[in-house]
């Protein structure tokens, strides 16, 4: 028996598809290694975001006692939010609160990333500094500043009793608590903001600035025409993630419930402490639910429509 081997001139125009694969493309595997560090946090946000918003969406049409005993009810945990007139309180406190925050955070915040911008002698100290008060839990801060603006008795009213201010109450005065919980709220949180900021700031091109510089531009002018204009999308990412945050990070209701429980008066009552007092202070799950579902729809719409009037950042750009 006689067996014939193709010549290698016709082995070499053998069909691609029928060639041996030599393993895996480096295409593909940087698809599986982006996907291996992705899914650990896709993860999380399945099992602790969106599974947990979609049991809220269906425990909405609910009247749940917090014992186990569920009893339908349709649109009644909606319609009732029309005339809770604490709810609409809260809504006005978080909306004060939002206004209020996220544009002085805003500007200090940038300020101190352009104080920290160049280098200089112990810089790395400053900015850790500025940067510090994030990284303590904010229990601990709310604990800390509620020692510090303790009535007659706390270091602020101490340092403060030279010029007549000793007897005021921060957290006790309705009018004085919701500013109070802001100045610190923008302290806790520069730092982080400081950090995104100057991240933009090391994308600014050098030599534009050199540039402009050579052509006579001002120090304004060089902030106007050049820096602000490259720091659109950074500033932007910084105000929706601090709205988002106003309205439902940490400070929303850690911070609020150390410092004042909501008081004095229901003055910084924000509307994520009010979901938590229906839900576990009056064991009313369903209405909790609902007021979550719609507290989450209007920072949907709020967000989307920042992205649509800025194009996510772009704002005139094309």
């Amino acid at each position: 028996m006689v067996t014939t081997t193709a010549p290698p001139s016709e082995r070499a125009r053998a069909p691609e598809g029928s060639r041996p694969k030599a393993g895996l493309t480096r295409k593909r595997r940087e698809a599986l290694a982006a996907y291996a560090f992705l899914a650990p946090d896709t993860l999380g946000l399945l099992i602790f975001v969106a599974i947990p918003m979609v049991l809220a969406f269906g425990v909405a049409f609910f009247k749940v006692d917090g014992f186990g005993n569920y009893q339908y009810v349709g649109l009644a945990n909606y319609k009732l939010m029309a005339g809770d007139d604490q709810l609409w309180a809260s809504l006005k406190v978080t909306a004060t609160y939002v206004v209020t925050f996220v544009p002085i955070a805003f500007v200090v915040s940038f300020a101190l990333a352009m104080l920290v911008r160049n280098h200089f002698k112990g810089i790395g100290w400053v900015r850790s500094a500025f940067f510090l008060p994030n990284v303590v839990s904010l229990v601990v801060v709310g604990l800390i500043w509620q020692f510090l603006l303790v009535d007659k008795r706390g270091a602020l009213s101490k340092l403060l009793a030279p010029l007549g201010l000793g007897d005021v109450s921060f957290l006790g005065t309705p009018s004085l608590a919701l500013g109070t919980y802001v100045v610190i709220s923008v302290w806790f949180l520069m730092g982080y903001q400081m950090l995104v900021f100057l991240a933009g700031l090391k994308d600014v091109p050098k030599e534009l600035e050199d540039a402009a510089s050579i052509d006579g531009a001002g120090a304004w002018q060089r902030f106007r025409y050049v820096i602000w204009p490259l720091l659109r999308p950074t500033s932007f990412f910084v105000v929706v993630n601090s709205t988002i945050g106003a309205v439902t990070g940490l400070q929303a209701f850690d911070l609020v419930f150390v410092l004042t429980k909501g008081g004095p008066a229901r003055a910084t009552s924000t509307v994520v402490l009010y979901i938590y007092e229906q839900a576990f202070t009056f064991n009313n799950m369903g209405y909790a639910a609902a007021l979550t579902t719609v507290v989450v729809a209007i920072l949907v719409v709020c967000t989307g429509l920042m992205f649509g009037f800025t194009r996510g950042g772009r704002f005139d750009e094309d």
